[in-house]
């Protein structure tokens, strides 16, 4: 392509505005340079947000980026912006929260028209160039938008302002009491809404959301009741089974448009991936499942040789596309695998995947284990062995396609929760490489990262870091930086934890109502300044905030931050009760503070035998609200000591293995 036939974009480091650098759109990206042409020529501002790998953007970028009746007008009433809602994700929940406020309804790609002061005129998600049935299209609104511009610029300035008004109204503290009674609430909900079939919750489209799990797990493991394993086995093997996992080359994609889990939206995201083995794993803590075990460590397989770069950092994201078509790269022909296998083999697989010559998707198949029985296949050693060598082959073959496109911005949250997800692994699966790729990744990131002054940043792109950490990027490291501490005892880990957790405090803690702001004390003035708290695909950074905030208030024996979490209760606790469900990775910490779990301390001069008993005992029981620290702490017969901490007081020391199982006990 000429560069001549560029835009502004082509000096941006993200693969989502790269993508539209040769738009006949002359996009500008967020910035002062737009919103000062904005100004001086009196034209609204058309703010385009998505992200690399959602197809919808790249449907409406085909039909009206591309498109220069669609360019010409843009260009001459308004001034474009572009942004990538994974760097920006401040922006986007800004105009997410208003999109939704004024249509009801969001998603990517999220088109809004402001004003040059960056206040909402109208909004919407998709929009096809032309009107079609009930769908306006992109072309009426861009003339009508500019027809009201010029004739009705004081009503929609009043609109406006009326929009943001309401939205800061809604900021202020609740100041309630939560009783744990809202535990039983979200169950009781969760029991609603599953799926006894297929597992999972709701008709369709449905969405992994992890930690929807991880609370089921956790409030089983409190309650002992039957039916919340039930919901978490049924949902753990349904997943496995469909065609949401690839069963071909590892990991999961993003959602499933079906109730059988078989037919995904195919692209695969980062932090779906890392909240998925860290639910299978708990899957397997506390079933002693040995399939939730492989499922994890299939995952960590795929990140590891097709999302990490040569530097440590994980990439972001891979496309649901290739060549156009959504998930061409997976799909299969009857014809195609006993080409490749033989005749025999290829029977074997085909029978094992359900692959038919008719096909489950297009025509063609997606592998998947759906009408199989796992029972049966647990039973069959060499039957999966024989399938497995098989699926390698296919496999290898599958690499010669044309891949689809790989976002390889590397995101400080979604790395963090990706770390936790490999150094839970690595502890629990005494798997030392999967603690030593959490350890590259954090390094990765204090090394290129942090600014001179010691700010966290939020993404890094082909040698540039950018952008001011948000509160995401801040709390999910920290829970990464506390998981590698609890998997190697190394206090470097557990100081760069305090010290982020403290850093947090001072940037992004609302002094007046209590909880966190999404965007720090320094950043960009913009006209709101959300607080999130509803866990949504990917867990809040207030959530995750209050997880670490209970987590280290016990590992560092610091009661300054419980008095934190109770202020965070005040200021929460009416949107939970309002709507628990949503709000299940809050609960969790809400469920460690309630139950005000037993600390571990173990003193140590070195690693000896029975220090590395104790921690394989730790490691083998699920204990969910636990901690787990190295402490300056006297030793009995100078052997390793160990002190089981409750209720501000510890039990007497124990020095050796038997003992200590009792006490765990």
């Amino acid at each position: 392509m000429n560069e001549k036939n560029t835009n502004r974009l082509i000096d941006e480091k993200s693969p989502y505005l790269l993508q539209h650098a040769y738009n006949p759109v002359d996009w500008y990206p967020w910035g002062e340079e737009a919103f000062e042409k904005a100004k001086m020529e009196d034209k609204p501002i058309f703010l385009s947000i998505g992200y690399s790998t959602c197809h919808w953007c790249h449907v409406m970028g085909r039909e009206s980026f591309e498109d220069e009746e669609v360019a010409e007008l843009l260009n001459e009433y308004f001034v474009p912006i572009k942004v990538d809602r994974e760097e920006r994700p401040d922006l986007d929940n800004i105009y997410m929260t208003i999109t939704q406020a004024m249509t009801g309804q969001g998603g990517w790609p999220m088109n809004v028209f402001l004003t040059p002061d960056k206040k909402p005129i109208y909004a919407g998600t998709y929009f096809p160039k032309r009107s079609i049935l009930d769908r306006v299209g992109l072309m009426d609104i861009l003339y009508n938008i500019n027809k009201a511009w010029k004739e009705k610029r004081e009503d929609i300035v009043e609109n406006s302002e009326d929009i943001i008004q309401k939205l800061n109204n809604i900021q202020s503290s609740s100041n309630e009491e939560l009783g744990k009674e809202v535990l039983e609430d979200v169950f009781n909900e969760r029991k609603e809404d599953f799926d006894p079939k297929y597992g999972g919750f709701g008709t369709r489209p449905k969405f992994p959301m992890p930690h929807n799990l991880i609370f089921l797990i956790r409030f089983y493991k409190e309650s002992n009741d039957e039916k919340a394993l039930e919901m978490i086995e049924k949902t753990l093997d349904g997943m496995y089974k469909g065609g949401i996992f690839d069963h071909i080359g590892f990991g999961f994609s993003r959602y499933s448009v079906d109730e059988k889990w078989l037919v995904p939206h195919f692209e695969k995201m980062l932090y779906d991936n890392a909240l998925l083995a860290y639910c299978y794993l708990e899957g397997y803590q506390v079933t002693g499942e040995e399939l939730y075990k492989e499922v994890a460590e299939k995952i960590f397989t795929y990140i590891i040789r097709d999302m990490t770069s040569d530097k440590g950092g994980f990439y972001s994201a891979e496309d649901a596309d290739s060549e156009g078509v959504e998930g061409k790269f997976y799909v299969w022909t009857k014809d195609e695998i006993k080409d490749i296998l033989g005749d025999e083999a290829g029977e074997v697989v085909c029978n094992y995947f359900d692959i038919t010559a008719t096909g489950n998707f297009e025509g063609k198949n997606i592998p998947n284990l759906i009408k199989h029985d796992l029972n049966f296949i647990k039973k069959s050693p060499d039957l999966i062995n024989r399938v497995h060598a098989y699926a390698d082959m296919l496999f290898y073959t599958r690499e010669n396609r044309i891949k689809p496109h790989k976002d390889d911005k590397i995101l400080t949250s979604w790395n963090g929760l990706m770390i936790a997800a490999f150094a839970y692994g690595g502890r629990i699966l005494n798997k030392p490489l999967f603690i030593n790729r959490a350890k590259e990744s954090i390094e990765f990131i204090y090394e290129n990262l942090f600014d001179e002054n010691g700010r966290l940043l939020a993404r890094y792109r082909d040698g540039e870091a950018r952008y001011k950490g948000y509160l995401e990027d801040y709390t999910f490291l920290t829970w990464g930086l506390i998981e590698i501490y609890e998997a190697t005892f190394d206090d470097i880990y557990l100081e760069r934890a305090k010290k982020l957790m403290n850093d947090t405090f001072r940037l992004f803690w609302d002094n007046e109502n209590g909880g966190f702001f999404i965007n720090g004390h320094d950043a960009e003035e913009l006209v709101l300044r959300p607080k999130e708290i509803y866990d949504g695909a990917i867990p809040s950074g207030n959530s995750v905030a209050a997880f670490n905030i209970i987590k280290l208030s016990k590992m560092l024996e610091d009661e300054s931050y419980k008095e934190k979490y109770t202020q965070m209760l005040k200021s929460f606790s009416s949107t939970i009760k309002n709507m628990p469900h949503a709000h299940s990775f809050f609960l969790l910490s809400y469920m460690e503070y309630i139950k005000n779990g037993k600390n571990i301390v173990i003193a140590y001069e070195k690693e000896d035998d029975l220090f590395h008993d104790i921690i394989k005992e730790i490691n083998s029981i699920y204990l969910p609200f636990t901690t787990v620290v190295k402490g300056k702490r006297d030793l009995k017969d100078n052997k390793t000591t160990v002190y089981i901490c409750e209720n501000y007081s510890c039990n007497m020391p124990i020095n050796n293995l038997e003992d200590f199982k009792k006490a765990l006990k």
